[in-house]
């Protein structure tokens, strides 16, 4: 018995990534953990880009989930500054705001994926996933 806790409890860091998810509206980060977590995630939320890079970029994130539309640094901007101190970790650009630049500024940011609003689901669960695995394996 004691042998099957320890072996459950070994893969559980390795197996459950981590994503940070920086938007400034509430509802949306609590959805979002919510989602998250009910998927099998850790979650960390930070509710502006400035309290991230405060946070020293928050060391160990597997996936950073970013809004694009933030009153202090916008998403772009914010992925731009983190891929300075850690440019291997997948970002994914959320929005409601798409236009027809968006994907091509956030591509040359280091951007992985733009996903639109309000469509967080399966479809922001299916990206991250990808993006972790390929971030695993490159």
């Amino acid at each position: 018995m004691i042998e099957v806790s320890s072996h459950h409890a070994r893969p559980s860091s390795p197996t459950k990534p981590t994503v940070y998810v920086v938007d400034d509206d509430a509802a949306v980060l609590g959805s979002l953990r919510f989602l998250l977590e009910t998927d099998g995630f850790a979650v960390r939320t930070f509710r502006s880009g400035t309290a991230l890079l405060n946070a020293g970029g928050a060391p160990g994130a597997d996936c950073y989930v970013i809004d694009y539309k933030m009153p202090d640094i916008n998403g772009i901007e914010l992925a731009g500054r983190l891929r300075q101190s850690d440019g291997e970790t997948p970002v994914i650009l959320i929005t409601g705001y798409p236009d027809e630049n968006i994907s091509a500024r956030a591509a040359a940011a280091g951007v992985k994926d733009v996903v639109l609003k309000p469509l967080l689901d399966e479809n922001l669960l299916k990206r991250i996933r990808r993006a972790i695995q390929d971030h695993r394996h490159a």
